[in-house]
């Protein structure tokens, strides 16, 4: 009675709709992929019910190994190159005083060029002709030509660092937000006693910010095991089959073979994959985030 006569009856009334159109646009699609992976479908048929059958297959399908290399190949040199570049951006414009603005605005530049146009635009860089821009200027110290997105050994780096150049500007924003946070006297206290630029960093500001370290580390690495835009735009996954990722091979599934339940099936499971790499990390890291 005392929570009716306060007001909850109506505030559960206000909230209700909002609730249904969360659980609708969020969970419903969840849910619907869930019943999607158990049934074989190409949107035009009527579905047919398969049970495991479409798990078994995308298990048993021997590109499967292949993607899962190569995405966690992506990961691995964009965790390694990609992840501290926008912070030791960020902390680079963190210490300018006057111009910092300016490389705060170049820096998230990237970030505003559709990504359609800016790998359009690095298909031109890495033109595997002596005339394409990066061969150009290896040229000028007589290194080179190289292949690039046409080599097997080469295109996924270069994919690599395409999309760090994308992907720095955002992540360093971010970077300099959780900077400001940083207590100055904590700086002072380390020019007092002769610290360096280099020693302030590694005392002060990294240990002062390691919280939005881990949680960016994790959100990068679940965005690695999901790229799909530069492979499809740059290679289509190949030369034979070097940059096919996961994502990409769900998009074959779907979109070029017709078969929706599969498809969805492996996104299942890669979703399974990156709950499971979650939880791990969340425990791994727990210790040190709070220490």
């Amino acid at each position: 009675m005392t929570w009716y006569r306060s007001g909850g009856l109506s505030s559960v009334f206000f909230v209700l709709p909002l609730l249904l159109i969360f659980l609708y646009f969020s969970w419903g699609p969840i849910v619907r992929g869930l019943v999607l992976s158990f049934q074989k479908n190409n949107l035009v048929a009527p579905a047919e019910w398969v049970g495991w059958a479409n798990f078994s297959y995308v298990l048993t399908d021997p590109q499967l190994p292949q993607a899962a290399l190569n995405t966690l190949y992506f990961a691995f040199l964009a965790l390694l190159f990609g992840f501290p570049v926008p912070l030791f951006l960020a902390v680079f414009v963190s210490e300018l005083r006057r111009t910092g603005w300016l490389y705060n605005v170049l820096s998230y530049l990237p970030a505003v060029v559709p990504p359609v146009a800016a790998i359009l635009l690095w298909k031109f860089f890495y033109d595997p002709s002596g005339a394409g821009v990066f061969n150009a200027i290896l040229g000028w110290f007589g290194i080179g030509p190289f292949a690039w997105l046409n080599s097997q050994s080469l295109a996924m780096p270069a994919i690599v660092l395409e999309a760090t150049w994308a992907g720095a500007g955002a992540t360093s924003i971010i970077y300099l937000a959780a900077l400001t946070g940083v207590r100055t006297e904590l700086y002072e206290a380390a020019e007092l006693d002769g610290s360096g630029i280099w020693s302030r960093i590694w005392h002060v500001t990294l240990p002062q910010i390691r919280g939005i370290i881990l949680i960016m580390m994790l959100l990068q690495l679940i965005g690695t095991f999901q790229v799909f835009t530069e492979p499809f735009l740059f290679t289509g996954g190949g030369p034979n089959d070097a940059t096919t990722t996961i994502l990409l091979l769900i998009y074959r599934y779907a979109f070029i073979n017709g078969d929706f339940g599969a498809a969805t099936a492996l996104s299942v499971l890669l979703a399974g994959v990156l709950c499971a790499l979650s939880i791990v990390y969340h425990f791994v890291t727990r210790r040190w985030s709070t220490s």
